[in-house]
């Protein structure tokens, strides 16, 4: 397996126990951001929150349209990489990424060299999140060829391999079925050894957490704990079935943040973001600073050791400073 394992990397040595859990925040939707230079503006202002506040990590989509479950297709979108390359000179050491990129809409050769370069300029902050890809409108509005889901996890199965080869190897040279690459370079390689986290989106039990146990350096889940449980002992499963480390691996998990004083306010809240009680539990951690510390708690006894985050835009900012003063200060 070229590269390395996670295990080598500080990062999974800073996440060994629930005492030290990490917090990423992603940020999905630029619906309130403003307009022209004021996106901007807005974005740098709620990543250096996130990193005054102590989260580790902060996550844009990599989605040409918004995604029907956070907004309508029509609302402001923009692309990813370019968001993430624009904080670099705007935090000092909170993690960049994409949550996660979708592999068919770039080749995996620049992909790999995007993603070097990201690493080089921030001085080692990239936390490289991919996935086979999903959203077939937003790939037909753009002529780029969606492909059936085996076809797209076979490809990323590919994609993986060049990705730790191009940051591994002086010169990579892969044939495979969808992508070949000749002698590729990757100049300079990137600053975090042996290279940067490899996050792989998705709970395919199938595929994508095979692809986990064998290219990953991170899983990312979603859903109840009893969910990641079971998600969790598949990756297991392929783990030991591939000769992997299953304790390599760090095991993240994305959801949605609904925080306030009382249960009852978090649950109006909720109420009023549209989330139907019967889908409260799978879709979000919701409660007071006791109740959200509690879940937490339980998803980290189910093996999560890492949370991405996200809150509604409209109460960021309040939602952002109750978590960080009554949750995030309890784990560090």
């Amino acid at each position: 397996m070229p590269g390395g394992l996670i295990s080598d990397h500080p990062l999974k040595a800073r996440t060994a126990s629930l005492s030290s859990m990490k917090f990423g925040l992603q940020h999905p939707n630029y619906s309130f951001d403003g307009e022209g230079r004021k996106v901007f503006e807005t974005i740098a202002a709620r990543a250096r929150a996130a990193e005054g506040y102590g989260f580790d990590s902060f996550w844009v989509m990599d989605h040409l349209f918004q995604i029907p479950s956070v907004g309508k297709m029509e609302e402001p979108m923009l692309e990813g990489w370019t968001v993430v390359s624009s904080l670099i000179g705007v935090t000092n050491k909170i993690r960049l990424g994409t949550l996660v990129t979708g592999n068919i809409y770039r080749n995996p050769a620049l992909l790999a060299k995007m993603g070097a370069t990201v690493d080089v300029l921030s001085g080692g902050r990239l936390f490289m999140g991919v996935g086979a890809g999903w959203f077939e409108k937003e790939a037909e509005a753009y002529g780029i060829p969606h492909f059936d889901i085996p076809g797209r996890l076979r490809r990323l199965g590919e994609a993986l391999q060049i990705i730790r080869g191009m940051w591994s190897s002086d010169g990579f040279t892969f044939e495979g079925r969808y992508y070949q690459v000749n002698n590729a370079m990757c100049v300079p390689k990137p600053v975090q050894k042996p290279h940067p986290p490899i996050l792989i989106g998705g709970g395919g039990e199938r595929v994508t957490l095979k692809l986990v146990a064998k290219y990953g350096d991170a899983c990312n889940l979603f859903g109840s704990v009893e969910t990641v449980t079971k998600k969790l002992g598949v990756l297991r499963d392929h783990c030991k079935a591939v000769g992997r480390d299953f304790d390599d691996i760090l095991k993240t998990k994305l959801g949605h943040l609904v925080i306030a004083r009382d249960d009852q306010q978090a649950r109006a809240m909720a109420e009023g973001e549209g989330i139907p009680p019967d889908r409260l539990e799978g879709y979000a951690i919701c409660g007071s600073p006791e109740s959200v510390r509690k879940k937490i708690g339980e998803f980290a006894d189910a093996g999560i050791e890492y949370l991405m985050l996200n809150v509604s835009a409209g109460r960021e900012e309040e939602m952002l400073k109750l978590f960080a003063d009554e949750v995030i200060q309890s784990f560090l």
